[in-house]
């Protein structure tokens, strides 16, 4: 969890559990951080006009005032497009449309730079089906810690290293370039990116993936049509957020 994912979600602990308190060793262990990093995320809430105080002693802690004013909205890009991801299908359900206006005043009310990353982020998750297929079912996404692994790169478009398993089970080492997340064929979900092995683009389905370390390198800016004009008799949904 990055910084400002880790600031939103203290915030939201906290506030879930007012009145009462957490203390600084629990929430590190909560977000498998250090004390003094709590400490600092604390101070740096309190310094932005977060009301969050302190009580003293053994059985003190952090504490949110919930009667004063917050930020209107505290939505992550990231949680914003897993909403869109949810609603995707909203369309063959009850208030399905209701659910998408919904959607859209979430967005809108996202700071500036936070909408725009949060719209950046949808183009590259994505739904596909063939074009006579109806509601298959959607599978496991494979291990949390590969799928997480996805985000974390797609968020920060950061080169994924992966041991993927082909059809008969060999595994291979591949340093690859995210583009997108794709769910919807034999309710199988697959990652489609630049594979530096093939030098090429490849598709990568999830329950393969043994392994996904996101690495510190950042990833070229590659067109994002690429990464899906080659899917073969595909009908690609985009996740919409506007």
């Amino acid at each position: 969890m990055n910084r400002t994912d880790r600031l939103y979600a203290l915030v939201e602990d906290l506030r879930a559990i007012a009145p009462r308190r957490r203390s600084a060793r629990e929430l590190a262990k909560r977000f498998e951080v250090s004390v003094r990093t709590i400490e600092r995320d604390i101070t740096a809430l309190q310094e932005s006009g977060v009301p969050i105080y302190a009580e003293p002693g053994r059985k003190g802690g952090y504490a949110i005032d919930k009667k004063m004013s917050l930020p209107p909205l505290n939505f992550t890009p990231a949680e914003a497009v897993a909403i869109a991801v949810a609603l995707s299908q909203a369309g063959d359900q009850p208030f399905g449309r209701q659910a998408r206006s919904a959607l859209r005043k979430v967005v809108a009310a996202m700071p500036g730079p936070e909408g725009e990353l949060a719209r950046e982020l949808a183009r590259r998750v994505q739904l596909m089906r063939l074009p006579d297929e109806t509601g298959n079912e959607i599978r496991p996404l494979g291990g949390e810690g590969i799928s997480r692994a996805i985000e974390e790169a797609l968020l920060r478009r950061r080169v994924l290293r992966l041991e993927y398993a082909d059809a008969k089970g060999a595994l291979t080492s591949r340093d690859v370039e995210p583009g997108v997340f794709l769910g919807g064929r034999g309710g199988f979900w697959y990652l489609v990116a630049w594979c530096r092995l093939r030098d090429d683009v490849r598709v990568f389905r999830l329950d393969r993936i043994a392994a996904a370390i996101v690495t510190a390198e950042r990833c070229p800016d590659r067109p994002l049509e690429g990464f899906t004009a080659d899917v073969p008799e595909m009908v690609v949904h985009g996740t919409v957020l506007d």
